[in-house]
């Protein structure tokens, strides 16, 4: 009994290999020869930025926020949280706004950045995806900016009466 229930699992144990290299040089097979699968698309991931650059660019932030608000983890979690809400994404905003407490972060600043964000919310365009993203950061490092002047209005069509 004991020699079957062995002869089996060691059968599974090679039934499986088997499969497993069968698959890994069938994927191989078809990375070398450059055959296109279907749906599969392979597209360059999107340059991140520097580490360096973001460390200058927190340390810049720093210097230019007094207090917590100004710490590398606060920044980074209280500009996600400004964006979630912005986007309506209330209960991921949450979750990472209880984070921003854990840190002892000032809930304020969060409240002062939304606020600012609304008030500039023309200059935010939807199609460009890193408009908001710039704009968060702006009222982050200052949310008492004063709001933008209003658009300038369309010049004034020529008046229809004129004297002749």
């Amino acid at each position: 009994m004991r020699k079957r229930v062995l002869r089996t699992t060691a059968g599974l144990g090679t039934a499986i290999w088997l499969a497993a290299a069968h698959a890994g040089s069938t994927g191989a097979a078809l990375a070398q020869s450059g055959g296109d699968a279907k749906g599969v698309e392979k597209t360059p991931a999107p340059a991140a930025p520097a580490p360096a650059q973001k460390v200058e660019e927190y340390a810049e932030i720093q210097h230019s926020i007094t207090g917590p608000a100004g710490n590398p983890e606060c920044v980074w979690l209280g500009r996600r949280v400004v964006s979630l809400l912005w986007r309506d994404d209330i209960d991921t905003a949450f979750r990472h706004l209880d984070l921003y407490d854990r840190f002892g972060c000032p809930s304020g600043h969060i409240q002062a950045t939304f606020r600012c964000l609304i008030l500039h919310s023309n200059s935010v365009d939807p199609k460009a995806p890193d408009s908001l993203a710039g704009r968060v950061n702006a009222c982050w490092i200052n949310p008492a900016s004063p709001a933008p002047p209003p658009a300038p209005a369309a010049a004034a069509a020529p008046n229809a009466s004129t004297n002749k």
